[in-house]
């Protein structure tokens, strides 16, 4: 089976036969290609033109992020599964303002029916969340309303924005509170935490969006626009509470992570290596994760939930049914 590879520290990247070399100041090891769907890089890494070709020959897609754990880039080797007249739908249904409003309405709507699922979850259990979930109720009852993309971005921040005040009824441990989102780079341990996930979960989404026939550049919710990709953002939005921000619950809450996993550094909070790699296993674990759907109850990954959502999307886009966003009830 196919893993994603991580590299967190310096080194080269090689080719030796059929097998790549991983080559670090301590260190030398041997990885078999065949077991690699993935390359994660977060270190400084040295790699020539004949790994790349040997990584496309594999079709082996290599995902660079910066300094502070923020994507910046892929290097993704395949053409295949595009399609010209799958491009032309989106960009049909971006031009068209009525359109475009209504898919990007049901990512808004599908990620505030989220949070309120995650604040439920919790307040049956006996956490104070139920005024922020009644807020988060009010505002996904106004997205019918809304009449520009720009407006209900508005919506979908301010309704994210009193989300986030629920962390700290959620979170047992005073190390991580919020007070607001700073970011490039974080200010405080949680923020740090959101950040580095949300990356996690946006480049999670760029690698399934390149296994269909979407293309990546065109979202609706987020603009297009010349400096980066906006689908994997606009569904990464529905996704947010039931992988990043459950994840982070569970790491904090089971006394899994604490201060050893951060560092202070350029004026912010970042994961140090050590908390990277426990994070980075865990939110791997929580994509491979199982659940058992409605109406079918067939079990499927938090990974594959992903590709579903986005043939969803194409069946949209081609008229064939209209786009519903999954809200989790589990």
């Amino acid at each position: 089976m196919k893993r994603p590879l991580y590299i967190f520290s310096s080194g080269e990247l090689h080719r030796e036969g059929n097998t790549l070399v991983l080559v670090k100041p301590d260190d030398k090891r041997f990885i078999p290609v065949t077991a690699v769907s993935d390359i994660y890089v977060f270190g400084e890494l040295a790699l020539n033109k004949r790994v790349l070709e040997f990584l496309s020959s594999n079709e082996v897609t290599v995902h660079f992020f910066n300094y502070y754990g923020y994507y910046i880039g892929s290097y993704y080797p395949r053409f295949h599964y595009n399609s010209g007249y799958m491009i032309v739908k989106q960009v049909e249904h971006y031009l068209d303002q009525a359109k475009r409003l209504a898919i990007a309405r049901k990512f808004v709507e599908g990620a505030l029916m989220n949070m309120w699922h995650v604040l439920h979850y919790y307040e049956l259990r006996g956490v104070p969340v139920q005024d922020v979930a009644n807020t988060i109720k009010e505002m996904q009852a106004s997205i019918s309303s809304v009449s520009t993309i720009d407006s209900l971005m508005g919506v979908e921040g301010n309704a994210r924005s009193k989300y986030y005040e629920s962390f700290n009824l959620i979170l047992r441990s005073k190390d991580f509170r919020f007070s607001e989102r700073t970011r490039r780079p974080p200010e405080s341990r949680l923020d740090c935490l959101i950040s580095f996930l949300n990356s996690l979960l946006y480049v999670a989404v760029l690698r399934e969006i390149y296994m269909t026939h979407l293309d990546p550049r065109i979202g609706f919710l987020h603009e297009a626009n010349f400096r980066r990709f906006s689908l994997n953002l606009d569904v990464a939005d529905v996704f947010k509470p039931i992988i990043v921000d459950r994840l982070i619950f569970y790491l904090v809450n089971k006394g899994m992570l604490d201060r050893s996993h951060f560092m202070k550094e350029l004026g912010g909070v970042l994961l140090n290596e050590k908390g990277k790699e426990l994070v980075v296993r865990e939110f791997e674990r929580r994509m491979a994760t199982t659940i058992k759907t409605r109406p079918t109850g067939r079990k499927v990954s938090y990974r594959r939930l992903i590709r579903i959502e986005l043939y969803k999307i194409e069946k949209h886009l081609m008229g064939e049914k209209e786009y519903k966003p999954l809200v989790a009830a589990w």
